[in-house]
C-alpha cells in the first residue's frame, strides 16, 4: 500500500503546478460540503434537498468573489504555509459578509431556500477548516513521499535556539535539501522526547551507527554546539568512519544568536573546523587607534602570512600600504585583489628583495612607514637545510637591513613574525629564525641604552604551523587524497601546533599594538595535533575510499615535537589570555652585530658546514636533529671541521 501512495505522490508532484481552476473547484466542492455538513448538524436530514443545492449554488458565486479577491487558488498546494490560512478564512469572510448583504438588500432568501445565521457561521468555520485540511494534507504527502526523496535525512545537533531554528528551516525551505530526521543532545532531560515530530537521540560513539542503518546522511552542528563537537574527538571519528557528513555554520556567515539560521549559510566541515580551538577575544579597537591613518609597510605581503595581515590592516583604513616581496605572481594577485575591494586605498606593490640594502633604503627614503610587519622569510626547513648561505642571506642578513633602516627612518613599531622553531632549534630554518629574534631585541635594548640612536620598538610574534599556508601540509594532504594517494606523513608519532592563518594575523596585530619593545610574544596554538590523526580525517572528510597513508621517516631536520609555547615555567602573562611573553636570555647588540657580519662573510665563501658551525656559535642550544649537520655537535668532528674552517675565515677576514 506503501508503494502505491508513493508512487500516486510521485506521479501527482513530478507534475508541473496544477491549473488554477482545478483548486478553485476543490475549494468550492469543499464549500458546498461544509454548508451541508452545517445544515444537517443543525436539522438533521429534514430538508429539501433540490431546494438547498439551488441555494449553495448561488451562495458559491459569493464565496468565489471571496477567493477571487484574496487569490487563495493562486497558492501551490505543496508549498502552503500560515499566510494561505490567513487568505482562506478572510476570502471566507467576504463571502460570508455578502451573503448577508445580498439577504438584506437584495432579499435573496423570497426565492431561495433559507438558510439559518449559525448554519452560515457552519459553513465558515467547516469551509475554512476543510480548506486548510486540504492544503496540509497535499503539503504533508510532499514532503514525506516527493521532497524527501531528494533532500538527505538529517539530524540537528542542539535542541535549543540555533537548533530548533536550524531545524523550523530544514522543514521550510524549498526545495528540500535536507529532511529533519532526529535531533542530538547532550542533555539528559531531553533525550528520548520528542521535538518537532522526531526524537531526540544522546550523543554517543554509537549513534553514527543507529544514524548508519536509519539512512540518516547528515549531521548539521548549531553554532552554539560547534566547540563541543570539536572537543568530542570520539564521537567525530566514529561520525566520518560511517560515512555521515557534517555540516557546520560557515565561518564567513555572521550570526547574531538570534537571527533564523538556513540550511544556505551552512557548509561541510573541513579540517579546519575540526581543530579543538578556543575562541580568540581581541582588542580590536586598540589596533585600530594604532594604523588608523598611519602608513603601514608589510614585507612578504604575497606570503601566506604577510597577504592576510594586509586584508586586516585595510579594515582600520591606514593612510597608505607599502606591500613588498620579490614573489611576483602571488604580488601581481594581491595587487589585483587590493584594486578590486579597496579601489580608493592608497597600495602600493614594489617587487623586490629585502637583501638588496640599497633599494630598501630608497623605499624607506620615501615612503617612510610609521609601522613595519616584517613577514619576509625563507621558512621551509628541507629547504633550508639544503641551502644555508640562503636562509642567512634573506632571513638574517635581510631581516637587520629592514630592522636598521627602520631606526633610520624612525618607524615607531617594528613587527617582526617569528616561529616556534625557534625554540631549542634543531635546523637551520629555525636557528635563523632564532638569530633574527636576537639582534631585533638587542637593538631594541641598544636604543635604550642609548648605544643606537632611536625610538623604534622592537616586538617579536612567535608561532608555530598555519593551516593552509603555502606549503603546509594540509594542501599537501589534499592534494594527495585528490589523486588517490599515497598520503605521505613523515613519522607515525610526529606531532605539530596549528593555527588558522585569520586568528595568528590577528594576535600578531593585538601583540604588535600592545607590545612597548623587546618583547617575544608566543601564541597559545590550542592543542597538539597527531599528524597521522590529521591525515586519517581528512582523508575520512574527503569521502575517498582506500587512500593508503605511508610513512616516510623524519626530513632534514625535522623534530618529532614542537616546543610547547605556553609552558607558564617559561613564559609571563600579558594582556590576552592567548598571548605569553617569552623569558628570554639577554643579547648584546654589540656581540650579535658582530656574530652576523662574521656569519654574513662565511656565506660569500659557500661553504655550508662552515656557516652552520657559526651558527651554532651563536646559538649554542641549536642541535640538528635528521641532517648533515649532526656532526657539528660532536667535539672531535667540531674540531676536525673548525681546522678546516679556519683558513676560510682567515681569508674573508683579510678582505674585510
Amino acid at each position: 500500500m506503501k508503494d502505491i501512495i508513493r508512487n500516486i505522490a510521485n506521479w501527482f508532484f513530478n507534475r508541473k503546478v496544477s491549473p488554477y481552476w482545478c483548486v478553485l473547484l476543490a475549494d468550492c466542492l469543499l464549500v458546498a460540503a461544509a454548508t451541508l455538513m452545517s445544515i444537517i448538524i443543525d436539522r438533521g436530514t429534514d430538508f429539501n434537498v433540490f431546494s438547498v443545492a439551488r441555494t449553495l449554488i448561488v451562495y458559491l458565486v459569493f464565496y468565489i468573489i471571496g477567493f477571487c479577491v484574496m487569490h487563495t487558488y493562486r497558492g501551490v498546494l505543496r508549498y502552503s504555509s500560515f499566510v494561505d490560512l490567513n487568505r482562506i478564512a478572510i476570502a471566507m469572510f467576504i463571502g460570508s459578509v455578502l451573503i448577508l448583504g445580498a439577504r438584506v438588500f437584495l432579499r435573496i432568501d423570497d426565492w431561495l431556500a433559507p438558510i439559518r445565521i449559525r448554519e452560515l457561521a457552519g459553513t465558515f468555520v467547516f469551509g475554512t477548516s476543510f480548506m486548510l485540511m486540504l492544503r496540509i494534507f497535499v503539503k504533508s504527502m510532499y514532503d514525506r513521499y516527493f521532497s524527501t526523496n531528494q533532500a538527505r535525512k538529517a539530524f540537528v545537533y542542539g535542541v535549543r535556539r540555533g537548533g530548533i531554528g536550524l531545524a523550523k528551516n530544514i522543514n521550510n525551505e524549498e526545495p528540500k535539501r535536507f529532511a529533519l530526521a532526529g535531533f542530538v543532545c547532550d542533555e539528559k532531560d531531553m533525550i528520548g522526547k520528542l521535538l518537532m515530530g522526531v526524537r531526540v537521540y544522546a550523543i554517543s560513539d554509537q549513534l553514527p551507527e543507529l544514524m548508519k542503518r536509519k539512512d540518516v546522511k547528515a549531521l548539521l552542528i548549531s553554532p552554539l554546539k560547534q566547540k563541543a563537537l570539536v572537543s568530542n574527538k570520539s564521537f567525530v571519528d566514529a561520525l566520518l568512519a560511517a560515512g555521515i557528513t557534517i555540516y557546520v555554520l560557515d565561518p564567513a556567515v555572521r550570526w547574531d544568536g538570534k537571527s533564523n539560521l538556513s540550511t544556505q549559510m551552512y557548509k561541510e566541515v573541513s579540517i579546519e573546523d575540526l581543530l579543538p580551538r578556543d575562541e580568540i577575544q581581541l582588542d580590536l579597537k586598540a589596533v585600530g587607534e594604532m594604523l588608523s591613518g598611519k602608513k603601514v609597510m608589510i614585507t612578504g605581503a604575497a606570503g601566506s602570512i604577510g597577504s592576510e595581515i594586509v586584508r586586516q590592516i585595510v579594515a582600520f583604513s591606514p593612510a597608505h600600504i607599502i606591500c613588498i616581496d620579490e614573489a611576483e605572481t602571488p604580488m601581481h594577485d594581491l595587487r589585483m585583489e587590493m584594486k578590486r575591494s579597496f579601489p580608493s586605498l592608497p597600495c602600493e606593490t614594489i617587487v623586490t628583495s629585502i637583501c638588496r640594502a640599497d633599494r630598501m633604503e630608497h623605499i624607506f627614503s620615501i615612503a617612510r612607514p610609521d609601522y613595519l610587519f616584517h613577514a619576509a622569510a625563507y621558512k621551509h626547513v628541507p629547504m633550508m637545510e639544503d641551502n644555508p648561505v640562503e636562509a642567512v642571506e634573506n632571513n638574517i642578513v635581510g631581516t637587520r637591513i629592514i630592522a636598521n633602516l627602520a631606526v633610520r627612518y624612525g618607524v615607531k613599531k617594528f613587527v617582526m613574525i617569528s616561529t616556534d622553531k625557534a625554540v631549542n632549534p634543531t635546523n637551520v630554518m629555525g636557528c635563523s629564525k632564532r638569530i633574527c629574534e636576537l639582534y631585533v631585541q638587542s637593538l631594541n635594548n641598544a636604543e635604550k641604552t642609548g648605544e643606537v640612536k632611536g625610538s623604534t620598538q622592537f616586538v617579536t610574534t612567535r608561532f608555530g604551523n598555519v593551516l593552509g599556508s603555502n606549503g603546509s601540509v594540509i594542501p599537501i594532504f589534499r592534494r594527495q587524497i585528490k589523486e588517490g594517494g599515497p598520503v605521505t606523513v613523515t613519522d607515525p608519532r610526529i606531532i605539530r601546533y596549528f593555527m588558522l592563518i585569520p586568528e595568528a594575523c590577528k594576535l600578531v596585530l593585538e601583540a604588535g599594538t600592545m607590545g612597548k619593545g623587546g618583547e617575544i610574544f608566543v601564541f597559545d596554538m590550542g592543542q597538539p595535533v597527531r599528524i597521522a590523526d590529521l591525515a586519517k580525517r581528512m582523508i575520512r572528510l574527503s569521502g575517498v575510499q582506500n587512500v593508503e597513508i605511508k610513512y616516510t621517516g623524519l626530513r632534514d631536520g625535522e623534530k618529532l615535537y614542537e616546543e610547547v609555547l605556553d609552558d607558564k615555567e617559561k613564559t609571563l602573562p600579558t594582556f590576552n589570555k592567548s598571548i605569553r611573553i617569552a623569558r628570554d636570555r639577554y643579547a648584546e647588540y654589540a656581540v650579535v652585530n658582530r656574530d652576523i657580519d662574521e656569519l654574513a662573510a662565511l656565506c660569500t665563501t659557500f661553504d655550508k658546514m662552515a656557516v652552520v658551525a657559526k651558527m651554532k656559535a651563536i646559538v649554542p642550544e641549536y642541535k640538528s636533529q635528521h641532517s648533515v649537520y649532526e656532526k657539528l655537535d660532536h667535539p672531535a668532528a667540531a674540531g676536525d671541521k673548525a681546522d678546516d674552517a679556519a683558513p676560510a675565515a682567515e681569508a674573508t677576514a683579510e678582505n674585510k
